[in-house]
């Protein structure tokens, strides 16, 4: 990415996604998001994301309704399955993994809204955690979100299948180690969600994602 004037970053629409694609976002300034995206099944973090607990890293998946997760399905029109009683045990999961850190009771209200919301579009789901994350870190983050055929005015780098993959990307941004509540137990955790580092850091988590691509 380079170090001179802020640019556009193309992402798919991403589940509380990790501290490397906010590290990636926050970098260019404004983030655009594919709702156009296909070729889901091959992607991971559409809905998935990663914490860290006591038991250890924790994937947590939102289920999608199968008719809707197909090659060919574009990323507005896949649907949420309520199937397994998930919002239940995402929040339950949450709670024992950062119920106790410094800031989850500060966005505790604001995240359950989400996490026991209503949603039907996978979509909604992860724009909404998006804008949960983004006011409470107070991110200076631009967020547009794109249709087809939508035109892109800005110079920008497209980082559609570079990053929040199943494969370890090779995009310029240093693993920046920061407070996490079980590091004494397990060392530190790399590649979480950033609700991860907004839990422990809070709006400090900031210079987190500044130092990560700092210099690149």
């Amino acid at each position: 990415m380079p170090d001179s004037s802020p640019t556009a970053v193309v992402m798919g629409s991403m589940c509380a996604a990790s501290v490397r694609c906010y590290a990636a976002a926050l970098k260019g300034g404004t983030l655009l998001v594919d709702l156009g995206e296909k070729r889901l099944p091959l992607r991971h973090s559409h809905h998935r994301y990663r914490i860290d607990g006591p038991n250890g890293v924790q994937t947590l998946t939102v289920p999608l309704v199968g008719s809707t997760n197909n090659m060919m399905t574009p990323m507005r029109d896949v649907l949420i399955s309520e199937h397994g009683d998930w919002r239940r045990l995402h929040w339950g999961a949450l709670f024992s993994a950062y119920g106790r850190s410094p800031y989850f009771d500060y966005v505790a209200d604001d995240l359950s809204r989400v996490i026991n919301g209503s949603q039907r579009y996978l979509h909604e789901f992860n724009r909404q955690l998006h804008e949960v994350i983004v006011e409470f870190m107070d991110l200076p983050l631009t967020t547009r979100y794109l249709d087809a055929g939508e035109e892109i005015e800005e110079t920008v780098e497209d980082l559609r299948g570079r990053i929040g993959t199943k494969k370890p990307d090779t995009l310029p941004i240093r693993s920046i180690p920061y407070y996490q509540m079980w590091t004494g137990q397990q060392g530190f955790r790399q590649d979480l969600s950033i609700l991860d580092l907004m839990m422990n850091m809070g709006r400090e988590g900031i210079f987190t994602l500044m130092d990560m691509t700092a210099g690149v």
